[in-house]
């Protein structure tokens, strides 16, 4: 039986996850991207923390174009979150989703935004 969507991006979410792992010194750029929106938090899996957050529902990101121009509003939005809470190096989760579109339009905006992963 052929998975479906979900159940392949799952998968590779899985795959992925098994090398990646956010420490204090460089915590983990998680990306969640659904049809409408697009999130975005840094998370320390050492202790199971969200160090700081952003998405395309914020009130100052949200209707400020397509997409793509919104996604890498939320990149610099949480660029400049993370320079302000002292992190500047990160490890980036696409989630089992393609390096394409709009994940790359986010971490495009988080590199000008000041981030180096």
């Amino acid at each position: 039986m052929a998975l479906d969507k979900t159940q392949k991006r799952l998968k590779i979410k899985r795959r992925v996850r098994k090398n990646i792992f956010g420490t204090a010194e460089r915590p983990r750029l998680s990306v969640y991207r659904s049809n409408k929106e697009i999130y975005a938090q840094i998370i320390d899996d050492t202790k199971g923390v969200t160090l700081v957050s952003s998405s395309s529902r914020d009130k100052e990101i949200s209707g400020k174009g397509t997409k793509t121009e919104v996604s890498s509003l939320v990149g610099k939005k949480v660029a400049e979150l993370a320079l302000s809470a002292g992190i500047n190096t990160v490890i980036f989760d696409r989630n089992g989703f393609l390096y394409h579109g709009r994940i790359k339009a986010l971490a495009d905006g988080a590199r000008e935004g000041g981030l180096n992963f």
